[in-house]
C-alpha cells in the first residue's frame, strides 16, 4: 500500500512542499502532480534512483513550465539528502 505524506525543503530562498509517496522500497518524489524522480535508502545512505527503475504508475513526469507561478526545481543529489532527512523525520514521528 503506498502512503503519501507532505515535507517541506528550501530552495534558494524559498521553502517548497513535496509530496513523498512510500512505494515498495523506495519514495517517489512529486511536485505539482508530477513524479520528479524517486529516492532509496541504500546501507544509511539516500541515494537517487535511476528513471528506468522507478514505477511511475498512474502519474505523469514532472515538467518544468518556465511560465507558471511555481519554482522550477529539478531532483537532483543535492536535495536527496535533505528530502531523506525530511523522509527519516517524518516517520520519527509517527513512531512517537
Amino acid at each position: 500500500m503506498e502512503e503519501a505524506f507532505n515535507i517541506k525543503i528550501g530552495f534558494g530562498s524559498k521553502e517548497v512542499t513535496l509530496t513523498i509517496l512510500h512505494h515498495k522500497d523506495y519514495f517517489k518524489v512529486i511536485y505539482f502532480g508530477g513524479i520528479m524522480g524517486a529516492i532509496k535508502q541504500v546501507a544509511g545512505d539516500w541515494e537517487l534512483m535511476d528513471p528506468e527503475e522507478v514505477d511511475a504508475g498512474d502519474l505523469p513526469q514532472y515538467t518544468p513550465d518556465l511560465k507558471g507561478e511555481r519554482l522550477e526545481i529539478v531532483l537532483d543529489e543535492d536535495q536527496v539528502d535533505t528530502i531523506g532527512a525530511e523522509i527519516e523525520h517524518y516517520y520519527s514521528d509517527e513512531e512517537e
